[in-house]
């Protein structure tokens, strides 16, 4: 029986690096990730999302569909939600 390393599974079955489908798979795979840290962090801190919302002067929708990767969002209220959050924020951008 053949063996498969993650990445050669990633690159049948998504496409390989560089390409339009595993950019877009890698960038949603961000979007859910950022989700489900606010999410988590957000009940840690034992806040609703009304609450939450309340704090950063935007509707509860608009955090449960930040939380359920449902929508778009700006840097500008993510950095808002995460200071909200108590949160340290470190942005890294590689060209």
């Amino acid at each position: 029986m053949k063996t498969y390393t993650l990445e050669e599974v990633q690159d049948k079955l998504i496409g390989k690096k560089g390409t339009p489908e595993r950019d877009l798979f890698e960038y949603e795979l961000q979007i859910d990730l950022i989700g489900d840290a606010i999410k988590k962090t957000r009940i840690e801190r034992q806040l609703t999302q009304e609450e939450l919302g309340k704090q950063i002067g935007v509707q509860r929708a608009q955090i449960s569909r930040l939380e359920n990767h449902t929508g778009n969002v700006t840097l500008e209220t993510l950095i808002k939600v995460f200071a909200a959050l108590r949160a340290k924020v470190t942005l890294q951008i590689e060209l």
